[in-house]
């Protein structure tokens, strides 16, 4: 046989060998580019068309509001039934804690603050400040906001000076540690143990839009004002109000 023909016919063969297999590699490419997308394949690049992802927006502040306010506290008997009222009516406080007693229940602090509340600073032993020095003065707030961050996470920027006491130096010395003082347009003088029911008129006879309202969950018996605060949140919630709380 012609060796010159056996080389020719090898080379057709091959050739059309490479033309079988290039169409074959092009059958597959526009297969695979006509498949349907893998829907659980993370996707290389965004659709322009799409939709941007919509972003959680805060609940809006009510515009008709009290401040509840608990001093004295936290108490391990009456600090849970004040918060179980609130949780009942979906209301919030803020919680100005002596420091004492956030050493002595540190859990009911980081309970306060779980279930939403604010938690703020009354000084470390109730001490009337206008009659402390520098030093003692910086020894009672500083001491307390270590407590209550220590259970929060947060130091407070609000301070109750216990008694409503407040004087130029009281005045000073707040500014100096960062701090807004705070007390209180009604007060329900619960500490004098009315009666709930004299309790429940002093706060709805005196509320408006904005009041901060004084009560105590801790210092002494308290039960008179855990059996007032279910007719207090439900008459206010009536009349439309909301409740913030405070965090300066």
């Amino acid at each position: 046989m012609d060796v010159r023909l056996t080389r020719a016919g090898n080379r057709m063969v091959g050739l059309a060998m490479m033309l079988v297999v290039s169409a074959v590699i092009g059958i597959v490419v526009v297969a695979a580019a006509k498949s349907p997308a893998d829907p659980n394949a993370p996707s290389s690049a965004a659709d322009p068309k799409a939709p941007a992802a919509a972003k959680p927006s805060p609940a809006p502040l009510p515009a008709k509001y009290v401040v509840l306010t608990f001093d004295d506290g936290p108490d391990a008997e009456y600090t849970p039934k004040v918060l179980g009222v609130l949780a009942a009516y979906e209301a919030k406080a803020t919680f100005f804690e002596v420091g004492e007693n956030v050493h002595k229940h540190p859990e009911l602090t980081k309970k306060i603050h779980e279930a939403g509340h604010s938690v703020q600073n009354h000084t470390w032993s109730h001490a009337d400040l206008r009659k402390l020095g520098a030093a003692a003065f910086q020894q009672q707030v500083g001491s307390t906001d270590q407590a209550i961050q220590a259970q929060t996470g947060r130091t407070p920027a609000c301070l109750r000076p216990p008694y409503g006491g407040v004087s130029a130096a009281v005045r000073q010395r707040a500014k100096a540690m960062g701090k807004d003082l705070v007390v209180w347009t009604v007060d329900s003088r619960d500490w004098t143990k009315p009666g709930a029911a004299a309790i429940v008129q002093r706060v709805l006879k005196n509320v408006h839009n904005g009041s901060v309202i004084l009560m105590h969950d801790g210092g002494g018996n308290r039960s008179q004002t855990v059996a007032a605060l279910p007719a207090i949140l439900k008459s206010l919630k009536a009349q439309g109000y909301g409740f913030r709380t405070l965090s300066c």
